[in-house]
């Protein structure tokens, strides 16, 4: 019997409701997590337009820099 000890199973990531921010613009598909923005507003970093809060199912991950904004 062959056993490949370097390929690991996938375990699979849970999805929670997490907050985000989107694009207004309808030609551009830019969005962030609103636990990585560092403004109160963000403006979206691909093509400069306003963005609005929203939520998305994402995996949970976690943001430890020291420059994140303590709203």
């Amino acid at each position: 019997m062959y056993n490949n000890s370097r390929k690991k199973t996938l375990e699979e990531i849970p999805l929670v409701p997490t907050a985000i921010w989107s694009c207004t613009d309808e030609n551009c598909r830019g969005w962030m997590r609103d636990n990585f923005v560092f403004s109160v507003v963000p403006v979206c970093s691909l093509c400069q337009s306003e963005m609005v809060k929203g939520e998305k199912m994402l995996a949970a991950v976690t943001n430890t820099s020291p420059l994140q904004i303590k709203l």
